[in-house]
């Protein structure tokens, strides 16, 4: 059975707030149902779109700290 939230706490578990999430969700980066006027996310598809988003900042980061590396600003 998939536990259904609020936008409200999805935004809450992502970090970010409800009028982002409501972007996120209507430019269909997360999947949503409507239950009358309300969104409601599942709890896995919040989770995995946190984990997603982690991944693509931890890529990114490491490749800010290789493209310093080159240039000779950052010291591993």
């Amino acid at each position: 059975v998939a536990t259904e939230i609020t936008t409200q706490k999805a935004a809450e578990i992502l970090g970010c707030s409800r009028p982002h999430l409501v972007k996120l969700l209507e430019n269909g980066q997360l999947n949503f149902i409507k239950v009358g006027r309300h969104r409601r996310i599942k709890f896995e598809d919040v989770v995995h779109f946190k984990q997603k988003m982690k991944a693509e900042q931890k890529s990114r980061l490491i490749e800010m700290m290789n493209g310093d590396e080159e240039l000779g600003v950052y010291d591993s």
